[in-house]
């Protein structure tokens, strides 16, 4: 059996390695990108809404009618 020590360090000294890699995102860009994430989820929300408050209307105007 393997020695899991031994896997753990090796796991995080290749995590560790691939995260050096990685390139970061400045300040600027992650405050754009929320920024972009925040006005898309408000707009997806509105149009759920928008979406939901009409169905709901139309299911009742119809119930009503066959009622």
């Amino acid at each position: 059996m393997k020695n899991p020590f031994s896997s753990t360090r090796i796991f995080l000294g290749e995590m560790v390695g691939e995260l050096q890699k990685a390139t970061w995102p400045t300040r600027t860009e992650l405050r754009d990108s929320t920024v972009i994430v925040i006005v898309a989820s408000v707009i997806l929300g509105v149009f759920t809404a928008i979406s939901d408050f009409s169905l709901f209307q139309f299911v009742d105007l119809f119930t009503r009618l066959v009622s």
